[in-house]
């Protein structure tokens, strides 16, 4: 689906008319996920759009700050989520020839030039990443709201004092209370933030089969049991593999872990709906739907 606009723009309507705020699209393979929101957004209407998340390394901030500007003039008065993060070192350096060396000093300077340019058009800053002496009209007087997958020590406390809150995958519900949550928390609050947003992605299927069901995910979502910031998550969490932290089970079942991860502190659930087949699927997505 994720590489058809039509597709997308399906999926999008299907989860308007089905009652959901917001609607999450992650940046991978040739698909750009800002030039998908105005094209589905007359399909959708009033839902929020969310990257989930767009890597900064290939993009320099002030481009990004132009597209997300531009998204958001196109969607008007539309809520807007710039999604941002640092993605992995395999990805970045094996796959684009980058250099990922000090990426919290390169998450540092990405948004002092990220944010000023969406607040007011304009940059003034010399980093060791990234420098910016910009000043431009802006096409829109509405920034976007910007959020990071932040996983790290380091990239919660920059997290927490410059944005608006966290994108998490494959991240649980002991974790988020532990870890993610008190970190982020304290540095929005020394920053003199609002409490910040805590945006929690997980796999999710209703199904009687759990273990299978589990097995299953923990295979297809292996990578994220290899790559170090996902697997540090999964070590807090006290848990092996990618589906034991997936929200698997009977409708009671995947009720409560739902009911779990927002007792530990996300304030939004976004389930990626996953199953083996289309009674698990229609299970799944009724079961969404009335937990609204």
């Amino acid at each position: 689906m994720h590489a058809d606009v039509g597709r997308l723009k399906e999926h999008a309507a299907a989860a308007a008319e089905d009652g959901f705020s917001g609607w999450w699209l992650a940046q991978t393979g040739l698909i750009d996920a800002l030039t998908v929101f105005p094209a589905v957004a007359d399909a959708a209407p009033g839902i929020e759009f969310g990257t989930a998340v767009i890597p900064t390394f290939p993009r320099h901030p002030t481009m990004l700050a132009g597209q997300a500007l531009t998204t958001q003039a196109v969607l008007g008065d539309r809520s807007l989520v710039l999604g941002i993060g640092l993605s992995h070192k395999p990805v970045i350096e094996g796959y684009l020839g980058m250099s990922f060396d000090r990426p919290i000093r390169h998450l540092i300077d990405y948004l002092e030039v990220l944010m000023p340019i969406l607040a007011d058009g304009r940059a003034d800053y010399d980093g060791e990443a990234f420098t910016a002496h910009f000043e431009s009209a802006r096409p829109t007087d509405i920034a976007p709201s910007v959020m990071v997958a932040a996983l790290g020590e380091q990239a919660l406390r920059v997290t927490g004092r410059r944005t608006d809150g966290t994108i998490l995958w494959m991240v649980g519900p002991r974790t988020i209370e532990d870890h993610i949550r008190p970190r982020l928390t304290e540095a929005a609050v020394d920053a003199g933030r609002s409490e910040p947003r805590i945006v929690c992605s997980l796999p999710v299927c209703v199904t009687d089969e759990t273990e299978a069901v589990r097995d299953a995910a923990s295979q297809i979502f292996s990578i994220y049991g290899e790559l170090p910031s996902y697997r540090a998550m999964l070590d807090r969490e006290g848990v092996d593999h990618p589906g034991e932290v997936a929200v698997i089970g009977s409708e009671a079942e995947v009720i409560a872990k739902i009911a779990d991860l927002e007792q530990a502190g996300t304030t939004d659930f976004a389930a990626l709906e996953f199953g083996r087949s289309t009674d698990e699927y229609s299970r799944t997505r009724a079961l969404l739907k009335g937990l609204l």
